[in-house]
């Protein structure tokens, strides 16, 4: 991958995403935010909110769109800019920069990439108002890229978590009943945004639960998904992920090593939605039956 000022030259599908029919861009699994996606934006549109402190215009202008989407949802390029306009010209003065930042520019021979090539907004349908008009809201890798730079409130994530309910069905699907029962621990999505994916052997000696050998093979799992995923898959990624890391304490103790979550209330969670538990005990099934798999393979070591 070579970044030369504000344009990227792609060498890397996951990053220049290949137009779909659908969604307008291809994307691939957590380890390709983690590697690509989230330090390629962070180059392209900012590694800090632009509210922080004073920096490239360019920034400014994608983070304050994506805040939009992250707070509206699906929106068409009138629609963005009728959040904050009222004149009709000034909206459309704002909509055809919308599109630029969506779809990038040519300048001086040289193609800077947009939102949707960087695989942080997909096309989600058509609105027949007035003329066909393409809709758009964040994708998976948005949603992660707007934890993580944009400096949102918890009132803004649980907006974020109402308006994409639907893309993120067993986390944002369920926001309320998980705040209800475990307060601002929700918002450790976060640190998967950050980039904390938590398969570091370290997790093993600060949680009696084996966190690390599920997040493993989380990795494992969807190792074949680096370049594309569907949006489906991803998001129970991002949820197995979500779920396995309530496990893992916030602080350790002095008692000892627990889980900043009781087992109890982790297991009220997960048992106290039937949908959610057979989803779940069906990944930590996935995970045994890969364990057992790989145990008898090594045991057959011994007896060649």
């Amino acid at each position: 991958m070579e970044i030369i000022s504000e344009v990227i030259i792609c060498r890397y599908p996951v990053i220049c995403g290949m137009p779909s029919k659908d969604q307008g861009t291809v994307y691939g699994n957590l380890h390709a935010y983690k590697m690509y996606t989230r330090p390629t934006s962070q180059r392209l549109f900012g590694s800090y909110s632009f509210r922080k402190k004073p920096g490239i215009k360019h920034h400014e202008n994608v983070q304050r769109m994506l805040e939009i989407l992250a707070l509206n949802g699906t929106l068409t390029t009138w629609g963005m800019a009728k959040t904050h306009i009222d004149d009709s010209a000034g909206i459309r003065t704002k909509e055809k920069e919308y599109r630029r930042l969506l779809v990038g520019r040519m300048a001086r021979g040289k193609h800077t990439i947009g939102v949707l090539e960087a695989g942080l907004v997909v096309k989600d349908g058509k609105s027949y108002a007035k003329a066909p008009a393409d809709k758009y809201r964040l994708s998976l890798h948005g949603i992660l890229y707007c934890l993580d730079v944009l400096d949102l409130s918890h009132k803004q994530i649980d907006i974020m978590a109402e308006k994409y309910s639907n893309v993120l069905p067993l986390v944002f699907g369920r926001w309320d009943y998980l705040k209800s029962n475990i307060g601002n621990e929700v918002y450790r999505l976060k640190n998967l945004a950050g980039g904390l994916f938590m398969d570091n052997i370290q997790i093993a000696k600060i949680s009696n639960f084996p966190v690390y050998e599920l997040m493993t093979y989380l990795n494992i799992k969807y190792q074949n998904n680096f370049e594309q995923i569907e949006e489906k898959e991803l998001a129970n990624q991002i949820s197995a992920w979500f779920y396995t890391n309530l496990l893992v304490p916030s602080r350790l103790r002095s008692s000892g090593k627990r889980s900043s979550l009781e087992i109890k209330q982790w297991r009220k969670i997960i048992q106290g939605d039937l949908k959610l538990k057979k989803w779940y005990y069906n990944f930590v099934n996935e995970s045994i039956k890969f364990y057992n798999d790989r145990f008898n393979k090594l045991k057959k070591l011994e007896n060649p």
